[in-house]
């Protein structure tokens, strides 16, 4: 079955957050949202779900639990039972919950840097310390320092954990994911793992759920996915999280609050949808996308001079060094000069405020406007 993810479709107008941010002359590649239709079950499953015409309050039901639960098994060989899955509008609602529930005031909460702002900025929001273990940049590779993870984890509360990784496209092979979990358990610190682009993997690589990794490592972990960002239904507002402990999944559905709500009737439907009926579709996806960091790289090396792109593993996201430009602000030059939207590194923690984020997650017409663009912009500078 063949799938078309080359056709443009228009969004200025519709409320699209990534196409209003800018001016209508702007080419916005920057929040990780693609500009590629869901897929035609999903949109199929959604006109269905709209024929019933009543549209109230809904919980998750056997369908959607079970679709996640052989899903999981099929993807990841993870066996997770139908009740240890909680819903929620979003992932960063997920990890704000887990913070406020088990982190006590005071306890340091670590995380890894770069890092998407969200998660960043969680720790705030409970006045918590944060302490940032930057990754170290070894080859093409980045890596996480373990000694320093460890001295950063003496006594804090938890590691905010972001697997595939936003926004290096670092998708974390086991013996690394378990050094990192285990370290956590050495020091008593809660995992929560934002596992959002865990089905977007390229090269053959395979997610691994941090909680996979051990009944030890379950039993300490939060694991928070969605079928948000593979099948691109992000404003429909529905994540799920993995939560096998019973003491800790009773104790983090109690830290809604009256804040954090039941999702809709549409986004369980969408959810159920993606992980029954589109494999043949993501696995597609997974291909176009990965064509499309190849071209990226390639024209990364051959037409954009001064800028450096470390292949993305996973996700649809690329993380530009432009240290060599010499610019004071390469996003704003992009933005002003190329009439190309991208993200601020400094938004992810780059306090150098020389790098930029390039969402590669759209048709390859519009990836080759966007380098076009910048590529103009530099020559004429």
């Amino acid at each position: 079955m063949s799938f078309d993810f080359d056709t443009i479709h228009p969004r200025l107008g519709t409320g699209s957050t990534k196409w209003n941010r800018y001016p209508p002359d702007v080419l916005p590649m920057w929040i990780a949202d693609m500009d590629i239709a869901a897929p035609p079950a999903v949109l199929q499953a959604l006109h269905a779900r709209l024929d019933q015409q009543i549209l109230g309050y809904s919980v998750a039901g056997p369908d959607v639990r079970e679709a996640i639960v052989a899903d999981l098994w099929a993807k990841y060989a993870w066996r997770v039972q139908p009740d240890e899955l909680l819903f929620l509008p979003g992932v960063e609602p997920g990890f704000n919950m887990a913070l406020h529930a088990f982190v006590q005031p005071g306890q340091p909460v670590v995380l890894q840097t770069p890092n998407y702002r969200p998660i960043r900025l969680a720790p705030g929001h409970w006045n918590l310390p944060r302490i940032e273990v930057p990754f170290e940049l070894i080859g093409a590779e980045y890596i996480t320092p373990l000694p320093a993870l460890r001295q950063a984890l003496n006594g804090a509360g938890a590691l905010l954990l972001s697997n595939p990784h936003n926004p290096l496209g670092k998708v974390f092979p086991r013996e690394e994911l378990l050094a990192v979990a285990n370290a956590c358990l050495e020091h008593g610190a809660l995992i929560i793992s934002d596992e959002i682009h865990a089905e977007l993997c390229f090269d053959g690589r395979r997610h691994i759920p941090t909680a996979s990794l051990s009944a030890e490592i379950a039993q300490r972990t939060i694991t928070l996915m969605s079928a948000s960002k593979a099948y691109n239904v992000a404003g429909l507002k529905t994540c799920f999280a993995v939560v096998q402990n019973a003491e800790i999944r009773e104790r983090f559905n109690n830290a809604r609050c009256g804040m954090v709500d039941s999702v809709s009737p549409l986004g369980l439907e969408a959810t159920r949808a993606a992980y029954a009926e589109c494999g043949e579709w993501l696995q597609a996806l997974v291909q176009y996308l990965q064509a499309n960091r190849d071209y990226l790289l390639d024209a990364v090396r051959t037409r954009l001079p001064g800028i450096v792109m470390h292949a993305p593993q996973g996700t649809f996201l690329a993380w530009l060094d432009c240290s060599a430009l010499g610019l004071d602000d390469p996003h704003r030059f992009f933005l002003e000069q190329a009439k190309v939207g991208l993200s601020a590194g400094i938004e992810f923690g780059d306090d150098s405020q020389q790098f930029v984020r390039l969402n590669f997650g759209c048709p390859r017409a519009l990836l080759e406007e966007g380098v076009q663009r910048m590529e103009r912009a530099l020559r004429q500078r």
